[in-house]
């Protein structure tokens, strides 16, 4: 009989087979709590699943766009006011959207000018670029959808501003571009 307060002998193969299973179940608890709480740090709450034809989906509207005074470095004008994510302007970090045309308007200004398309009153590549602003139905660059460029968007860029931005692109070049059609 064993002592008191002493555990009886228990064979070592046994007693191996008891940790074995103890570890087994401490790891698979552990790859459980894991998994379960990446899941739910990654689940996506019903709240914040909306579609298009929901009342709450954000649009982009005047009011989700911030005046820009054109006192910001260049980067952040263009960066605050969301043209990156349509275009693709060189030398801005991230601005490689493809929904409307490359601003390589020292390369293209001019082309798009003398368009037979072309609506507006601009003469120069940079009174083309405020006027694509604050009239972009003037010209549609062919290849691209009309409409696209909203027409409200001039005015959430201060005068500043969008001096700031034609200034910018009118020297913009693309090396070995094809000229637009």
């Amino acid at each position: 009989m064993p002592e008191e307060g002493r555990t009886p002998h228990i064979s070592s193969s046994a007693q191996n087979t008891r940790l074995r299973t103890r570890d087994r179940l401490v790891v698979c608890i552990a790859i459980g709590l894991v998994a379960l709480s990446a899941f739910w740090a990654l689940r996506e709450p019903p709240s914040s699943r909306l579609t298009a034809g929901d009342a709450a989906f954000p649009t982009l509207t005047p009011e989700t766009i911030p005046l820009v005074t054109g006192d910001e470095p260049i980067v952040d004008i263009f960066t605050r006011s969301g043209c990156p994510v349509c275009h693709l302007i060189p030398g801005i970090p991230g601005a490689n959207g493809q929904v409307g045309p490359p601003l390589w308007l020292g390369t293209t200004g001019r082309g798009r000018l003398s368009d037979p398309t072309y609506h507006g009153n601009a003469t120069t590549v940079h009174e083309y670029i405020v006027e694509s602003v604050l009239e972009p139905q003037q010209f549609i660059v062919h290849g691209y959808p009309e409409h696209t460029m909203p027409a409200w968007y001039g005015s959430k860029l201060s005068a500043l501003a969008l001096e700031k931005i034609a200034s910018y692109l009118e020297h913009q070049e693309e090396e070995n571009l094809a000229p637009e059609k």
